[in-house]
């Protein structure tokens, strides 16, 4: 009865709700045992067992079953003052989704009487403003029997493993500030390889050097972080990148089986496209959205595209591929894909063309264009932003493959007659 009585020591005192449950059997006519007398009081005071979808409310306290599906050994660490402490994970699953759950202390020796397949009930709580793992206060066996469907992504383990992958997005170095003051660097990219695709960070940016997007590559001492949703890997100076002419296959989801919460990766012919908004940003930077409808087959899912995603030339009828897209409920209703920092996407050349294009180098968060101010494209390749440059290469879809790249000056009525374009397309 102390287990759920948790859920609701804000609400009543520890007498009343021993009172209600004992109220309760007796109303059942002792065809209830005290815990299931316990829940139903506890469902009455509007604390009831959530789904692990339902994780992501906003709630500060949560109970749910869960079945094990992974778990850690206890380990011990050193508290900032000096004392030790002990820490496991279980990762726990349903039919809706999984996640993490975190046992501190005394509590971390529970997984030592854990097995895999078992089910727990769990009442926790968020730690801090993360949705992804639940601290537990409390927690214990189940008999009821949970069948978990959702895929298990990531796992537990932080053992550092190998890799052979493809770079699907490469975003290029960026200064971060570290605990002490001082700063570093690092670089981030999506990779993906035949088990799906994961979120790559690098501590020394010069790992990922200047690797376009669609390198085939071999990654040793990659270690996964063990949080977050998806898989999710780190790379420090122990860590080696190999260029390989592997051939690397990511599979996609059919767009019917994509759920209201998860990663994925999905392809499909665009069906309706909006034109790019801007907006500002929380730091009052001006950035883009885009909404388009991807369909393969009868099925169809919103895609939401931010940043320098939502400017890339699109058509309706175009083919794309969307790579490690965060999913959640839309405002109206269905199920909408975000494709921003973290993700990826492209579309696929149906055919190579000769192009030869003079315009202004524009770099953006995981992806450089050229724009001459009517048409733009993306580029691969390591440009300084704001350089004009002519470019002669393949076109392949919206992407320009340079062979030669020669700078240039661009004439005075040029700009001109680019701003007028500009004005005119705006004022249109």
């Amino acid at each position: 009865m102390h287990f759920h009585y948790a859920l609701v020591d804000d609400l009543i005192t520890k007498e009343e709700f021993e009172s209600r449950v004992e109220k309760k059997i007796d109303e059942c006519g002792d065809l209830v045992d005290e815990p299931t007398a316990a829940m139903m009081v506890v469902g009455e005071l509007g604390r009831e067992h959530v789904k692990i979808k339902g994780l992501s409310a906003k709630s500060s306290l949560f109970s749910f079953f869960g079945k094990v599906v992974d778990k850690t050994e206890p380990k011990e660490f050193d508290r900032a003052d000096g004392e030790k402490g002990w820490v496991a994970t279980l990762m726990l699953g349903d039919e809706t989704g999984t996640t993490r759950v975190v046992l501190w202390d005394q509590k971390a020796g529970a997984v030592l009487d854990t097995e895999i397949g078992e089910v727990l009930e769990v009442i926790g709580r968020h730690p801090g403003k993360s949705i992804h793992e639940i601290y537990a206060l409390a927690l214990r066996k189940a008999s009821c029997e949970i069948t978990c469907t959702a895929a298990v992504t990531g796992g537990l383990s932080t053992e550092p493993v190998e890799l052979d992958c493809i770079l699907l997005a490469v975003v290029p170095p960026r200064t971060f500030t570290k605990r002490d003051g001082t700063t570093g660097e690092m670089a981030e990219a999506v990779i993906g390889d035949k088990e799906g695709t994961a979120r790559l960070v690098a501590w020394v940016p010069e790992l990922l050097g200047e690797l376009p997007a669609g390198t085939p590559v071999h990654i040793t001492n990659a270690k996964p972080s063990g949080r977050g949703e998806g898989r999710d890997y780190s790379l420090d100076e122990k860590s080696t990148v190999t260029v390989t002419g592997n051939e690397i296959s990511v599979p996609f989801t059919p767009i019917g089986k994509v759920s209201e919460s998860g990663i994925f990766s999905v392809s499909g012919e665009i069906k309706q496209i909006q034109q790019p908004r801007s907006f500002t940003t929380r730091n009052g930077a001006t950035s883009w959205v885009r909404n388009i409808i991807l369909r393969d087959g009868t099925d169809e899912v919103r895609i939401v595209l931010w940043g320098d995603n939502a400017l890339v030339p699109l058509n309706p009828g175009d083919t794309i591929e969307v790579y490690h897209a965060t999913a959640k409920a839309g405002r109206f209703g269905g199920i909408e894909l975000g494709v921003g920092r973290g993700s990826a996407f492209r579309v696929p050349a149906a055919g190579a063309l000769p192009i030869v294009f003079s315009g202004t180098i524009i770099e953006g968060p995981g992806c450089t264009f050229i724009d001459d101010g009517r048409d733009r494209y993306l580029i691969e390749g390591n440009f300084t932003h704001g350089t004009e440059v002519t470019v002669t290469g393949t076109l392949t879809g919206s992407r320009i493959i340079p062979e030669m790249v020669e700078h240039c000056e661009l004439k005075r009525e040029e700009i001109l007659s680019g701003i007028r374009k500009f004005r005119d397309s705006v004022l249109q």
